[in-house]
């Protein structure tokens, strides 16, 4: 960097740099593609439970610590699978969105299975969830702790 450039105001300062070059996704793509995949993988696995594993919702009410590790552990498997192998589910490229860690890599498997523990946490108290309206760079607890961001592509 030339001295000139810099009294000119020429240069960019490297926190700006960062910023374009993390292309962080929109809160409302990410919300859009939390619902997608909800639909997409979260709802056929609830069905099977309460309807082919359990038998019937009143058998899974009576047994709902069994019924929710039936849930949660194939979409832990299925969600953790899909991030780590294309660092997309089915909501995330939807909307363009992948997942990356903030030095543009792809996440290791476990980022991307802290990453959804720490989500799941999040979601059960739930003023969690509104951290990324309080940050600047937009990021959930899980995005800080798993040391991912969801990248906007194309």
């Amino acid at each position: 960097m030339r001295w000139r450039d810099a009294k000119k105001g020429k240069f960019k300062h490297k926190a700006e740099i960062k910023k374009e070059t993390l292309n962080i996704s929109p809160i409302i793509d990410r919300v859009k593609a939390f619902l997608t995949d909800s639909f997409m993988l979260f709802m056929p696995i609830i069905y099977i439970v309460f309807y082919i594993v359990m038998g019937s919702r009143e058998e899974f009410r009576a047994n709902m610590l069994l019924g929710w590790i039936y849930i949660l552990v194939p979409h832990f498997i299925i969600t953790t699978l899909f991030l780590y192998i294309k660092n997309q589910t089915p909501g995330y490229k939807a909307y363009n969105i992948k997942l990356c860690t903030f030095k543009h890599k792809k996440p290791t498997l476990l980022q991307v299975a802290l990453r959804y523990i720490i989500f799941t946490i999040t979601m059960v108290i739930f003023p969690l969830l509104f951290i990324p309206f309080f940050t600047k760079q937009k990021l959930g607890l899980h995005d800080y702790i798993s040391l991912s961001v969801p990248l906007h592509h194309k």
